[in-house]
């Protein structure tokens, strides 16, 4: 089968993110012919993702809503908070767009810190923020967040939508089973979140459905100067040879 012959066994699902859409949607088993090529890109994508941060030694990725506008609460604090992150020494990862990333890359500039942003092709097309030093656009969600996790120490999270809570609850999973090395998540605005720790304080783990240790995975914040203070006390330190470098 040739190159051509395997685009015919592929969806047309017109728009931008249709990679990710069309690998999402199985209509039948003659999808499958189609399969080589497609492994093929998400290998290239994990090793372009892989490339252009190969030379990332601490970082932090911060997440919350694209739709937070300059000037509220959420923003300035998410742009103070990287941008003491950024004088600590820590690059800051986001997903290149508005709202939360813009102000999180923008306080990583402001300290002269590594700003990175890892895009998203979507429906309705995401643009790159203006306050970027590495802008890379992923066509596949998971193939992001591999690079959101694999180059972070910690985890920010800002107010925002389903987005944010998909990468804050992924985290503490993977934290929870022993996938990544353990590594502060930090909710910042305890009163934001406080219904939702309630919640899994009061229901999930009283019902047995986690531990009070798992609980004990989130860390919250209310200022920038703590959430620093949080990361720097509970990240994990480089090993020697990268610490050396």
């Amino acid at each position: 089968m040739s190159e051509n012959d395997n685009d015919l066994d592929e969806l047309d699902l017109d728009g931008h993110g249709l990679r990710d859409r069309e690998l999402l949607t199985w209509l039948g088993s003659y999808l499958a012919e189609g399969d080589p090529s497609r492994v093929q890109r998400i290998e290239a994508e994990i090793t372009a993702g892989f490339r252009a941060l190969s030379k990332v030694e601490r970082a932090v990725s911060i997440f919350g809503s694209a739709r937070t506008k300059p000037g509220t609460k959420h923003y300035e604090v998410a742009r103070e908070t990287a941008r003491l992150l950024g004088g600590a020494g820590f690059s800051v990862i986001t997903g290149g767009g508005p709202g939360i990333m813009e102000a999180a890359n923008r306080g990583a500039q402001d300290a002269g810190a590594l700003s990175i942003g890892c895009n998203i092709e979507l429906p309705h097309e995401q643009q790159p923020n203006d306050f970027l030093d590495i802008s890379i656009s992923f066509q596949h969600f998971f193939v992001r967040k591999l690079m959101f996790v694999r180059y972070a120490s910690a985890f920010v999270i800002v107010p925002g939508g389903y987005g944010t809570l998909d990468e804050l609850l992924e985290a503490l999973t993977l934290m929870q089973t022993h996938k990544i090395e353990h590594f502060p998540v930090v909710l910042l605005d305890r009163q934001h979140w406080a219904g939702l720790i309630d919640w899994i304080r009061e229901r999930v783990v009283a019902e047995g459905l986690l531990s009070e240790g798992d609980l004990g995975l989130i860390h919250q914040a209310d200022t920038a100067e703590e959430a620093l203070s949080i990361v720097l006390a509970e990240s994990l330190p480089l090993p020697s040879k990268a610490a050396d470098r």
